[in-house]
């Protein structure tokens, strides 16, 4: 289930941005509620992302805390005051879009400095605080080219220095890395972790990419439907995601739901027969017979030609190999019926290499089957079903 509650900001941090039961309905127009109920505390100086699917509502709430779209119920606070009705132009932040949107026939310095002008700042602070921000964007030396000799990489930090040199409380950015290729987009992911860091100001960036929100978030709002599932540092929504969608969305994993076969205060059984079974955290074991729905990642199991360990164990036949350099990604049809992910590290330390068609034993700690809430009872017969979840985020078996 979505969340609802105020997510709190870092222990003994401010809030710079708060929402409180935000909604907006488009009505008609775009096809009802975009965003629905959503609560979150954004702390200052934070480096907070919104991440989703198209068309969850993330870009739209980005859009209402800038000023560009009114709310249609709740409150949205900057800095301890209400924001809804204030026009976008009077509010202490700025935005970075995926288009640039650079004067051509301007230097680098003078698209940073336009902002400036406008606000009539002495001539003397302008040059001051250009060539500062352009220092900590690393394009001091680009100061007199024009944008057209600048790489996309180049072009989006000037886009950055320009909004930064304003001295917002907030920079807002929606998908500002969406243009570039892969390898300039990971690196320019340092980059604005980096320059965030340095300027010292709160970050709230708009993604669909998960792998963009991991690298450089201090924490995640994860959104769908236009409601907040789960708000958690990077690592907390990896490794121990709020929901079924979470844990679909961020990476790939592995949906297990069965009944209990035995539970206790040291945790409980699904016995799948034949020597497999699934064990599971005393959190997730409440009673025998229960009903318990688990996710476990593909880089916490072990593929093995035999049994291993008392932990979970199951067995499968081999139906994809698929080699993805640093890891090879094996699909395994389990005795069940059901189909789960492994991903083995190419790293030379692997006891089996099996090919598709082998019989393996898939197995993994009891730590690593992460509850993620009760689910009704299986029937007797079915002992356990998993699925493995893709990037997509769909839920559908396979």
């Amino acid at each position: 289930m979505a969340t609802d509650t105020l997510s709190p900001p870092p222990v003994g941090a401010d809030p710079a941005i708060t929402l409180v039961d935000v909604v907006k309905d488009f009505g008609g127009v775009r096809g009802g509620a975009a965003v629905r109920g959503v609560n979150l505390t954004i702390a200052e100086g934070e480096f907070f992302s919104l991440l989703g699917p198209s068309g969850c509502g993330k870009t739209t709430t980005l859009r209402m805390i800038a000023g560009f779209e009114e709310p249609s119920g709740g409150q949205i606070l900057l800095h301890g005051r209400n924001m809804v009705g204030v026009p976008a132009n009077k509010r202490d932040i700025n935005m970075v879009f995926q288009s640039y949107a650079l004067f051509p026939h301007l230097s680098v310095a003078d698209n940073v400095a336009f902002g400036l002008r406008r606000r009539r700042v002495p001539k003397s602070e302008i040059r001051d605080r250009v060539d500062r921000i352009l220092r900590t964007v690393e394009l001091a030396e680009k100061a007199d080219h024009r944008p057209r000799q600048l790489s996309g990489g180049q072009q989006q930090r000037v886009a950055l220095a320009r909004a930064l040199v304003n001295r917002p409380r907030a920079l807002l950015l929606d998908e500002p890395l969406g243009a570039l290729d892969l390898k300039l987009r990971q690196s320019m992911q340092l980059e604005l972790k980096r320059i965030q860091r340095e300027v010292g100001i709160t970050f709230i960036y708009v993604t669909h990419d998960q792998a963009e929100a991991l690298t450089m978030s201090d924490r995640i709002a994860v959104m769908n439907g236009g409601l907040i599932e789960q708000v958690a540092s990077p690592q907390e929504v990896y490794e121990r995601p709020a929901t079924a969608f979470v844990a679909g969305f961020i990476g790939t994993s592995n949906l297990i739901s069965g009944r209990l076969t035995t539970a206790g205060p040291e945790g409980g059984v699904i016995d799948l027969g034949d020597g497999q079974r699934i064990t599971v955290p005393p959190s997730a074991a409440p009673t025998a017979g229960s009903g318990v729905q688990l996710t476990v990642r593909p880089e916490k199991i072990t593929l093995t030609t035999g049994p291993a360990g008392d932990a979970s164990r199951v067995r499968g036949t081999v139906s994809e190999v698929v080699y993805l350099g640093t890891s090879t990604s094996y699909t395994v049809a389990t005795s069940t019926g059901a189909e789960m992910t492994v991903f083995q590290p190419n790293d030379g330390t692997a006891s089996a290499v099996p090919a598709r068609g082998d019989t393996v034993w898939l197995s993994w700690a009891t730590a690593h089957s992460y509850p993620l809430g009760s689910t009704p009872a299986a029937p007797a017969a079915s002992g356990a079903a998993g699925r493995a979840v893709p990037d997509s985020g769909s839920l559908t078996p396979r």
